[in-house]
């Protein structure tokens, strides 16, 4: 979802350079702000697979990467409120769609059913919805199958969950890290070029790139490919 269907890193830099320049520190670069809390992301989750913390929400751990990222800005997290820290941290629940997304998934959902398998929780997915005019015929994902991915259990569970063997389900997604976990766990792979997720940066899991099922430059070529 995050990258593949909408775009995170503008979004997030939209919302943080207007509360960085509210609490005085537009000095920061709104950007690279933005980067640094998407690093946290997997050590969040590394706890709850790991099982050294019970099972959280995405917008939870989210909150606290916002926290963790504020501090090595020397930023107090305590001195800004909670009501700012709730609203900074649910900027994750208004990210735009790339351009081709909503066509894209309607476009697939010709054919096939579509559903999101992400470590994103419902709410969040729900919000993000709504705002993009995304189409979904279920939401799926951590919250729903109480495991982050790569966990194998993340994959297989949701194919449980749609009464399919795991080789009749496909992940799409923009990370080969992602596809190589699902690849792992039986399901077919869909590859989506996202070269500007980063802001044109390399991706950091470039190297695990495999010869994938498909190969497109968006879900609309995905979609052309897939006979849709």
């Amino acid at each position: 979802m995050f990258g593949t269907v909408v775009d995170w890193r503008t979004g997030i830099a939209r919302e943080s350079a207007g509360h960085l320049a509210a609490i005085g520190r537009g000095d920061i670069d709104a950007a690279a702000f933005a980067d640094a809390w998407r690093v946290e992301y997997q050590p969040a989750m590394a706890a709850v697979r790991d099982g050294r913390r019970a099972f959280v929400v995405l917008d939870v751990l989210h909150r606290e990467m916002l926290e963790a990222v504020l501090r090595d800005n020397d930023v107090d997290p305590d001195a800004l409120g909670k009501a700012m820290l709730s609203e900074w941290s649910r900027a994750w629940h208004r990210l735009d769609p790339w351009p081709d997304a909503v066509a894209g998934l309607a476009r697939l959902r010709r054919r096939f059913p579509v559903v999101t398998l992400s470590n994103g929780n419902v709410a969040l997915m729900l919000a993000l919805a709504r705002r993009g005019g995304l189409v979904w015929d279920a939401i799926l994902g951590a919250e729903v199958t109480r495991a982050y991915k790569p966990t194998p259990d993340a994959y297989l569970r949701t194919a449980d969950l749609l009464a399919i063997e795991p080789g009749q389900l496909c992940l799409v997604a923009a990370h080969h890290s992602d596809l190589a976990a699902a690849r792992g766990c039986g399901l077919m792979t869909a590859y989506v070029d996202r070269p500007m997720e980063r802001g044109g940066a390399p991706a950091p899991d470039a190297y695990r790139r495999q010869d994938w099922d498909w190969d497109a430059t968006s879900l609309i070529d995905l979609a052309d490919r897939l006979g849709c």
